[in-house]
């Protein structure tokens, strides 16, 4: 495999970006340069004359919006939290993920329409959107600058959009084959690789780092550290189960299921946990707590 290509990556798994890029060498055959089809993947089912793709991580994708949503009232009703309006946004991000994944997962857009490689765009765009805003989540916590103010929520806002348009566009470039210089196309996608893949990583991996100090030398909260853990077993599980495994999944199940349904639920998982560490480690920046009467009126109660 070399760098920055997905020969080995979709020969292995089924990712929808698999189906708008190409190997990097192309064949003498025209039809094999559309997309690359994975050796095993889950297969799809037929419903009211409607073909459903990954009917598995439909269902997960399903819950997942319920989980989401579940969180988000939570961080609401937290009404004087630190970092509050931040971390609503990020899990607005992943609730707009997961219903762009339930569009392009689900063949809601057949791959082959003139808009899957726009959707797939946005799904690429939401992703890394979501890693750079959890990042500067991440940062809060040492009270580096005023949290849930207009101009926090602004840089949060324009920086996640700068850096999900970036990743629209390059991803968009390459599906399209608009640059004529192979420099960015469907066959060389090193571009695309360091955008969605290499970039993410390093926001994701500076989270964890400044959760880890924020624990151990800030809050000196140590169980706290155990929350990190699993986020970080599940995360990594979920990656495994989705590049390394899938293959041996989805034929160990007989085509029903492959690893993107195990890595949507890990991925799931490690989400419940990040508003959970957040929850632990979070308190309220005022000296008295808010309430909500069965008359829907906010009642202030001294500590």
């Amino acid at each position: 495999m070399a760098f920055g290509d997905f020969n080995s990556i979709c020969n292995g798994t089924s990712l929808p970006l698999c189906q708008v890029v190409s190997f990097t060498k192309p064949t003498t055959h025209e039809y094999l340069n559309n997309g690359i089809i994975p050796v095993c993947y889950a297969r799809s089912i037929e419903l009211a004359n409607t073909v459903i793709f990954q009917i598995g991580n439909a269902f997960v994708n399903i819950g997942a919006l319920i989980v989401f949503l579940i969180i988000i009232y939570h961080i609401r009703s937290k009404y004087t939290a630190i970092g509050r309006l931040e971390m609503l946004f990020y899990y607005n991000l992943l609730l707009a993920l997961d219903i762009c994944s339930l569009v392009v997962d689900c063949g809601v857009s057949p791959p082959g329409s003139k808009s899957y490689p726009y959707l797939v765009a946005v799904q690429l765009a939401l992703s890394s959107a979501s890693c750079w805003c959890l990042m500067i989540c991440g940062f809060l916590g040492f009270r580096l600058w005023e949290d849930g103010t207009n101009k926090s929520m602004w840089f949060i806002r324009l920086t996640s959009l700068a850096f999900g348009v970036l990743s629209f566009f390059i991803a968009l470039l390459t599906f399209q084959d608009w640059i004529k210089n192979g420099t960015l196309d469907r066959s060389n996608t090193t571009g695309l690789f360091v955008v969605c893949y290499i970039l993410n990583a390093i926001f994701l991996l500076t989270f964890i780092i400044s959760q880890i100090i924020l624990a151990l030398f800030l809050i000196k909260n140590y169980w706290v550290i155990g929350v990190i853990a699993l986020t970080v077993i599940s995360f990594i599980a979920g990656q495994l189960f989705l590049y390394a495994f899938s293959r041996q999944i989805c034929e160990g199940v007989k085509h029903y299921l492959d690893g993107l349904f195990f890595a949507s639920l890990c991925n799931l998982f490690s989400n419940m946990m990040l508003y959970k560490f957040w929850d632990m480690t979070t308190d309220d920046d005022l000296e008295f707590s808010i309430s909500i009467s069965k008359d829907g009126d906010v009642l202030y109660a001294d500590r």
